[in-house]
Formats: C-alpha cells, sequence, structure tokens
C-alpha cells in the first residue's frame, strides 16, 4: 500500500466514524461550529444531515451564544444579497460566529454596513483592477519561479511554508510597500488576529493582545510616513490619500489593514496548499491536469470551491425575518456556511465530486456575493493560477506522504502543515 492509499483509507475510515456519529446525534445537539470538526475535517456529515433534514438550523449547544446556520446554496444567497436585512457591522459583533473580543473591534469595510462601507472599499479597488493586475501578474511570476526552483528535490518538505506562505507573504510585502526583510511578520499577525484560544497559535490573551499592538505601532509608523509623502502605488498609500480613508481614526485603520492581510494571506495560501492536496487525492483529476495544462483556468476556481478557504461569515438580523420557514429575530446571529453550500448539489452539479474541468467551476460560493464580495478575488486566482503553470513546467508530480496538519478553526479553513517530495 502507498501512502497516499493509507492516506485515503484513513480519511474514509475517519469520515464512516463521523458520519454514524452525525446521524446518531440529535440535531437539537448540532454544534456544527464546532473548530475540532474542522481540524480533523469530519465536518462533512454534519453538513450533509443539516442540508437534508434542517437547512436552516438554531444551536443553542455551543460554549458561544446561540446561533443560526444556513447551510444550503440558495438560502445562503439570499442572506448575503440582502445587506439591508442582515448586517456585518462589527458593532454588532462582525462577521464571524464568536462575536469580535472585547479590544479587538476594529471597524473595517468588511465588517461594515452602507453606506460607510463602499466608501473605504473603492478606496482600495484600483490595486485590483486588470491593468494593474497584468503588472502584478510579471512579479508573481518571477518570484513563482524563483521560489520554485529553490525547492529540494527527493526529501520531505512542508510545502505550507516553504510555497505557499513564501508566495503569499511576498505578494502582501508588496502590496503595502512593507519592509520586505520583515514580510514574515505579516504571516504571523495574520494567524495571531484569528487564532482560537485553544489553537495553539498564542498562549494568552496577554500574548495576542502584545502582538497586536505591535502591529498596530508598525503600521501606525508607515501610515504616518504615507501620509507625509506623496501618492504611490500600494494599499497603506491610496488610503492615507483618499478623502474616504485618510481621516480614519486608529481602530478603522487596524480594523483595515488587519482584512487585507488576513484576505491576502490565509485565503491564498491555503487554496494553494489545498490544490496540492486535493490533487493529490484525487489522481485521476492530476494526471488530467499533467496532460492538459490549459485547465488550470476552470482548476483553480475549482480548488476555491473545494478547499472554501473561509468556511463560514456571519451576519446580524437588522429586523424580524424568515430564512426557509424559520423565523429569524432581530439581534439574531446568521452564519452563512460556505463550506456546506459549496456542496450542495442544488447550486452546484455533483458537489462531492473533485472535478477540474467543470463547466461552470465559478459558481462556488467561497468569494460571498452581494456588496461584500471580495475585492481581491482575481488577484488570487492569479497567483493560483501562475504558481500551477510553473509547477507543471518544472515537476511532474509534486506528492503528499503524509497526513495535513489543519487549523483549529471554524472561520479559517486552514492548512498548517502538508509534508510533500518532488522526484528529482
Amino acid at each position: 500500500m502507498n501512502v497516499q492509499t493509507a492516506i485515503r483509507a484513513d480519511k474514509a475510515e475517519l469520515l464512516r466514524l463521523a458520519r454514524e456519529e452525525a446521524y446518531a446525534t440529535p440535531l437539537k445537539d448540532f454544534h456544527p461550529g464546532a473548530p475540532k470538526l474542522f481540524q480533523d475535517d469530519t465536518l462533512w456529515p454534519w453538513f450533509e444531515r443539516l442540508r437534508k433534514e434542517e437547512p436552516v438550523h438554531y444551536c443553542t449547544n455551543a460554549p458561544i451564544e446561540p446561533y443560526w446556520s444556513v447551510t444550503k446554496y440558495n438560502d445562503i444567497m439570499h442572506v448575503d444579497t440582502n445587506h439591508g436585512i442582515f448586517s456585518s457591522d462589527v458593532s454588532l459583533g462582525g462577521i464571524s460566529i464568536r462575536d469580535v473580543p472585547v479590544g479587538y473591534d476594529w471597524p473595517s469595510f468588511i465588517a461594515m454596513d452602507q453606506p460607510r462601507h463602499s466608501a473605504q472599499r473603492k478606496t482600495v479597488s484600483p490595486m485590483f483592477t486588470p491593468t494593474h493586475l497584468d503588472e502584478l501578474a510579471k512579479l508573481i511570476r518571477e518570484r513563482s519561479i524563483k521560489v520554485l526552483d529553490n525547492l529540494p528535490r527527493n526529501e520531505t518538505f512542508n510545502f505550507v511554508d516553504r510555497v505557499s506562505i513564501e508566495l503569499t507573504t511576498q505578494m502582501l510585502a508588496t502590496l503595502f510597500d512593507f519592509p520586505w526583510e520583515e514580510r514574515r511578520k505579516l504571516t504571523r499577525w495574520s494567524d495571531v488576529s484569528t487564532a482560537l484560544p485553544k489553537s495553539g497559535i498564542v498562549e494568552s490573551a496577554e500574548q495576542r493582545r502584545a502582538e497586536m499592538d505591535e502591529c498596530a505601532a508598525y503600521f501606525g509608523k508607515l501610515w504616518n510616513e504615507r501620509v507625509n509623502a506623496p501618492p504611490r502605488n500600494d494599499l497603506l498609500s491610496m488610503m492615507a490619500h483618499s478623502d474616504a480613508t485618510r481621516h480614519m481614526d486608529s481602530d478603522n485603520l487596524m480594523g483595515n489593514l488587519i482584512l487585507l492581510i488576513v484576505g491576502g494571506n490565509d485565503t491564498t495560501r491555503n487554496t494553494m496548499s489545498g490544490s496540492v492536496l486535493a490533487l493529490n487525492e484525487h489522481p485521476d483529476q492530476y494526471q488530467k491536469l499533467r496532460d492538459n495544462p490549459e485547465l488550470i483556468d476552470s482548476m483553480v476556481p475549482e480548488v476555491i470551491r473545494w478547499q472554501t478557504p473561509l468556511a463560514h461569515m456571519r451576519r446580524t438580523a437588522l429586523v424580524d425575518t424568515e430564512i426557509g420557514d424559520k423565523k429569524i429575530k432581530k439581534g439574531d446571529r446568521v452564519v452563512m456556511w460556505y463550506v456546506s453550500g459549496n456542496r450542495d448539489e442544488e447550486g452546484i452539479e455533483k458537489p462531492d465530486e473533485f472535478i477540474i474541468d467543470r463547466a461552470r467551476p465559478r459558481t462556488h460560493l467561497s468569494f460571498g456575493f452581494g456588496i461584500h464580495r471580495c475585492v481581491g478575488m482575481r488577484l488570487a486566482e492569479l497567483q493560483l493560477k501562475i504558481v500551477w503553470q510553473e509547477m507543471l513546467k518544472r515537476f511532474d508530480r509534486i506528492e503528499v506522504v503524509g497526513e495535513p496538519k489543519r487549523v483549529y478553526s471554524s472561520f479559517v479553513r486552514g492548512i498548517e502543515s502538508l509534508p510533500v517530495r518532488i522526484t528529482a
């Protein structure tokens, strides 16, 4: 039995046990947002059952406040596109299943309602225009080539650290014009900002506070430099010289910075790692890609669906309303499970199959919809496309040789480490 066959057998057994537990547990006892389900990758049968039996589910069995789970594609679209009914505002709890911790309630445009949302979002939108993406593509390719050419052969290494983190952090440093030699600070701040208490990323609330204060002080210094210098083509300078954002208070600045760091780091890096894992788990699709590299164009959005790098987004009901046949009260927290909607057969054909040549691969929910649709989604797709173009040129195969270690989180669906080997 080769390594991949053994890994698949172990995963199948884990899912069999998870399915038994999910179908034996009363629906009233479901807590689909439990981080352990995501760390173990055993979430699937729990959401499968909810989609079948109670697609809008009220959870009262959790160590956090009660919440509604919206698990089907069309219901998620309804919530995501009705921002007059469902609020993202940080003052009401924000965009993740848990309320924003006290002292971290920094407003960002993803956690704002209209009209402030669009005014601040427009400030950074020029970074992601087709013209600017064409310029960034050259840089992404140069850096991808350099990183890939320096990978070891015939020895095991962590793909997440050597490729996914390195390439996404280099891009973040470019977008912010951040000091190059200190770019890994961006990765660390991204991890700390989304870390749950039991994740092992930080040891204490005090450590988290100290690291976030360091982030705020560092960017405060860079902000002051950009405000007092002529406009430049980086995100900080764009915000410093826009009427909508140049007078932000320090909390609003910090909120937007963390949003852009997490958005540029977690989503792309975890999809990059997830693409290698998915193709190893589906060797027929990997062979299909090697035989026809043009399929990268449809493979990229399929991987983004399959990985769903942000598992959910949360809203708060502004009025009494209904979803499906359930009555939602004003003030209730409503969680859109993108990870479940991306496996809903009413929205996506054959959703449990990984198919890199889907006819309509972009119908996934991973980037959200409505006014909060991911501002950097085209850049994320571009990075994935280029790195796979360059990997296919160099390596016949990147082989996963051990179990991935997943992030303890039901918000960021991430991979901490992925042991791989490239045969010379």
